[in-house]
């Protein structure tokens, strides 16, 4: 699969996003038994807007993605042996959140573990204000969610994942603007 979407160029972004782009790291982080881990976070200001999210975020002056996803783990799940696969997916989103506007170019990769027990004591202080928890979700409880999960087509990403492994590069996935 080379697009998201038919007809949508493999590696084009159909819209460019206002100001500077915040490099991201994201994990898709699996267990043996295939089960994803996500993150419940939060609206700060409003605790009733919530969602899941992948583990993951912002490449640090002198980072490389790699590094920032392997720290980024390790820090929001307590999850340090983790075997860092390739990038699965990438996509622009800009959301509001905690005040501001995010605006950021998302690389997703593969990672696997065998640790299950997580442990989120290195959190940002705004991570603090705005996550609640983490659960691991199998492909089938995250096909029946019926809150918000993002990227939105996850479920189904997933599931194309476990069935058919990683794509020979990485898919371009598309922007997700709210």
């Amino acid at each position: 699969m080379s697009a998201d979407e038919p007809g949508q160029p493999p590696g084009s972004h159909p819209v460019s996003l206002p100001g500077e782009l915040r490099k991201v790291a994201r994990v898709i982080l699996l267990d043996p038994d295939d089960r994803i881990l996500l993150m419940n976070g939060f609206e700060p200001a409003d605790p009733s807007r919530t969602w899941w999210f992948t583990p993951g975020g912002g490449v640090e002056a002198g980072e490389s993605r790699e590094e920032a996803a392997l720290r980024e783990v390790r820090e929001e799940t307590g999850i340090a042996g983790i075997d860092l696969g390739p990038v699965l997916w990438k996509r622009l989103c800009s959301f509001p959140f905690d005040g501001r506007r995010w605006n950021q170019d998302e690389w997703y990769f593969l990672a696997r573990t065998t640790e299950t027990a997580t442990v989120m004591d290195g959190l940002t202080s705004l991570e603090q204000r705005s996550v609640a928890g983490l659960r691991w979700w199998t492909s089938a409880e995250l096909s029946a969610a019926r809150e918000t999960v993002y990227p939105t087509r996850l479920a189904g990403l997933l599931r194309t994942l476990l069935d058919e492994g990683p794509p020979a590069a990485p898919v371009v996935l598309t922007p997700e603007i709210a």
